[in-house]
């Protein structure tokens, strides 16, 4: 189950196509019941993510109702604490037998989840939700272009930031200049946490990387948290709202996108993540009542498009390269 490759891999081979793929394309054509079988399969990780997606930015909306009373710090901590609590009951991980590569892999995912979350929830409490979504899923587009290297994809880097030129009205006037630095380091940290979630779900088994990450991301918010909300986390409708926003943010949906990525390249896996700029304008606007402009739907549909054609063009490349050898 433990992957033997160094963590000082570079990011490239941690979006690789999978062994799966290629000894499926090295079979040759497949009997029409094993090909429909194999598109089962395909969609099981997809219809993962996807639900994740939903969960993610729902709960996403709920928390941005709950940071008036608890502050955007408060919010993350009861969400990332309650979530640790609930995984480690569940999964209870072993703690011996682990290398000190698995530990430093586990360490850095709770170290990009915690960063993450932050400095999201510090955007979310600045700009509207699908806003600061649509500037966070720049990181993962950055992260599907990086590692192709090919030229291709600076027109779509190019067409992502033109959605994000027309998002900030030619200049950000109209977001705020804090919330949208704060919205692109979390964008950052998800490319981040994409890698390492990979990497942990390579070396533990079920979720009990998952698990020991979220503990090492809540005590990293724990401090942050209590100097910012102090008493006011353990008012009781406060810690319920924030349990609820755990289960619909975090355990739910790294759960399922942890279990997606086992079966998923991470090209792929960040092009789907790249559909949650519509789910977070769509929370947004039936949780938050945040109405969105023509122009800013022309931008989200920018970015969203920009990530699919990038991710199309990797994988075309990856099969391409595969005949060739």
């Amino acid at each position: 189950m433990n992957d033997q490759r160094s963590a000082a891999e570079p990011a490239a081979a941690a979006v690789a196509l999978p062994e799966a793929v290629s000894a499926l394309d090295a079979a040759g054509p497949v009997p029409p019941v094993r090909r429909q079988g194999g598109r089962r399969a395909a969609l099981a990780p997809v219809a993962l993510v996807v639900a994740g997606g939903l969960s993610v930015q729902f709960g996403s909306a709920v928390a941005a109702l709950l940071m008036p009373k608890a502050g955007a710090l408060g919010v993350v901590t009861l969400r990332l604490a309650v979530a640790a609590v609930v995984l480690m009951a569940v999964c209870r991980p072993k703690l011996r037998g682990h290398s000190r590569a698995d530990w430093g892999t586990v360490v850095a995912f709770g170290v990009a989840m915690g960063a993450m979350n932050m400095l999201f929830y510090q955007a979310l409490d600045r700009i509207p939700l699908g806003a600061a979504v649509t500037l966070e899923v720049l990181g993962p587009l950055a992260l599907s272009v990086i590692a192709s290297r090919r030229l291709v994809n600076l027109v779509w880097a190019g067409l992502a930031l033109g959605g994000v030129f027309l998002l900030g009205g030619g200049g950000f006037d109209r977001l705020d200049p804090l919330g949208a630095a704060f919205a692109l380091g979390a964008g950052a940290m998800w490319a981040t946490y994409i890698v390492f979630s990979a990497r942990t779900g390579r070396r533990f088994p079920q979720a009990d990387g998952l698990a020991l990450a979220m503990v090492v991301a809540a005590v990293l918010s724990l401090p942050l948290g209590l100097a910012e909300s102090g008493a006011k986390l353990a008012v009781p409708s406060t810690v319920a709202m924030g349990a609820a926003v755990a289960m619909l943010s975090s355990v739910l949906p790294y759960t399922l996108e942890l279990m997606a990525l086992r079966r998923l390249p991470a090209p792929t896996f960040a092009v789907l993540m790249s559909l949650e700029p519509a789910i977070a304008a769509t929370a947004g606007f039936l949780i938050l009542d945040q109405a969105l402009t023509a122009t800013d739907a022309l931008a989200i549909a920018l970015v969203i498009g920009a990530s699919m054609g990038a991710v199309r063009s990797q994988v075309a490349g990856g099969r391409r390269t595969r005949v060739n050898d």
